[in-house]
């Protein structure tokens, strides 16, 4: 009979149920019954048993999810405490396992309502808001794990059999697993919510990538997250991501572009050449920027169609951002008729330079107004400047406010704009005999 406990302890072991081998061992100790049984085997003998399945179980990767320790010493604790020997359930362990629930339900009360109202008080008079925020994410979460600890350990003060133990510590280890990913979850989906409105309240230019960063870190910390959890359980973690690095590389000759487009986003998100609202220049398109996504970028166009551009094509092309410009320039060319005088040219240039001095909306640290050119059909005067507010319509109203200055300044010298004429002279044998006919 003990024989025959020793082999079931080393099969129940290799199958990953690690309680069969405590439940078998306890009754190789016991006390040997009546006659006609086999021999019993000695300590060594079963220590070097269970070792031997033990080291089975882990080069199959079978191994059972282990409950954590500090439950396994508490429980340990409370049943040694109260004396509690027996190895089935009684009164005094239905008693205990409702004890600990009463008790994870009143803890938990008293850490949500005192512990966490503390705190949160204390975060009030804080400069940061992340404090206050963090404490708020985290209360669930913590409430859930306290209630958790609770009913496992009322559950492992009980006794099950061999396979419901095993199927138990599967689900305590999956239990803990998601509660302790939800509150990093949870924690780190605050403290990006926090950097997106520090980058907002602070006029920074990341935040128009802060939604997308958002969803990428969180992506993979989900991904991270559930390998973890399947490794607990016991998952050949290892071996899924070899099949995953051959796998990959097929999927990313697959979706080249749409890798390329990541990338490129990320580029765009690192060099911040705009941001969402300004007006751009791509290549050859123009627009004001709409979204910022992580395959595409999208332009409003001045004819209020929608330009959608790959980032990649963003990433490699060059981009001119007019929002950005601290003032934008005028630069135009006017043309004066050929009878104009020196003296007149000299008056007119001089007069077109107070005129821009004077006005409050010409930025002052450039004024050119020069006479430059002997045109085919006019004297032309060059005129450069900067219009203090780079706002497109702004500036359109000062150049046409200048322009209308500039005009009524040529008429008040009696002077006249050209415009494109040709002069032909006539003259040699041909052209008189043509006017003597005609006398």
């Amino acid at each position: 009979m003990k024989v025959l406990c020793a082999l079931l302890s080393l099969s129940f072991f290799a199958a990953g149920i690690a309680p069969a081998v405590a439940v078998a061992q306890d009754e190789l100790t016991s006390p040997p019954p009546a006659a006609g049984t086999t021999v019993q085997p000695t300590p060594d003998q079963t220590q070097q048993a269970i070792n031997t399945a033990a080291a089975a179980a882990v080069k199959t990767g079978q191994a059972t999810a282990r409950t954590p320790e500090f439950i396994e010493h508490l429980v340990d604790a409370t049943l040694a405490r109260f004396d509690v020997e027996h190895s089935h359930n009684t009164a005094t362990r239905y008693i205990i396992a409702a004890l600990f629930l009463a008790v994870a339900f009143l803890l938990r009360r008293v850490v949500t309502t005192l512990i966490f109202g503390f705190f949160k008080r204390l975060a009030r008079h804080t400069e940061t808001t992340l404090d206050d925020e963090l404490f708020e994410a985290l209360e669930s979460p913590v409430a859930t794990l306290i209630v958790v600890a609770g009913g496992v350990c009322a559950f492992k003060v009980l006794k099950f059999s061999s396979s419901t133990d095993g199927a138990l510590d599967y689900v305590y280890t999956t239990a803990f697993s998601i509660v302790f990913f939800w509150l990093f979850l949870r924690a780190f989906n605050t403290v990006l919510d926090h950097m997106h409105k520090v980058a907002i309240d602070r006029g920074m230019g990341v935040a128009a990538f802060m939604p997308w960063i958002k969803k990428t870190l969180l992506a993979l910390f989900v991904v991270f997250g559930g390998l973890l959890i399947a490794q607990n359980l016991g998952a050949d973690v290892k071996a899924f991501l070899a099949g995953l690095g051959i796998g990959g590389l097929a999927f990313a000759l697959a979706a080249q572009d749409t890798i390329a487009n990541l990338f490129g986003s990320v580029v765009v998100a690192i060099d911040q050449p705009f941001k969402i609202g300004e007006f751009v220049q791509i290549g050859t398109y123009q627009g004001a920027v709409e979204d910022i996504g992580l395959r595409s970028t999208k332009l409003r166009t001045g004819a209020r169609t929608l330009i959608v551009i790959p980032n990649k094509t963003v990433a490699s092309e060059a981009i001119t951002n007019y929002s950005r410009m601290p003032q934008r320039r005028v630069e135009q060319t006017i043309g004066l008729t050929y009878d104009t005088t020196p003296e007149q040219m000299e008056s007119i240039l001089a007069d077109i330079r107070q005129i821009l001095r004077n006005d409050p909306a010409v930025h002052p640290e450039l004024i050119a107004v020069n006479f430059v050119n002997y045109g085919a059909s006019s004297l032309d005067i060059q005129i450069i400047y900067f219009a203090a507010d780079p706002n497109w319509e702004k500036h359109l109203a000062l150049r046409e406010h200048l322009n209308l200055k500039i005009m009524r300044a040529v008429a008040a010298r009696g002077l006249s704009f050209a415009f494109p004429t040709q002069t032909v002279q006539l003259d040699g044998p041909v052209v008189r005999q043509l006017i003597s006919k005609k006398v």
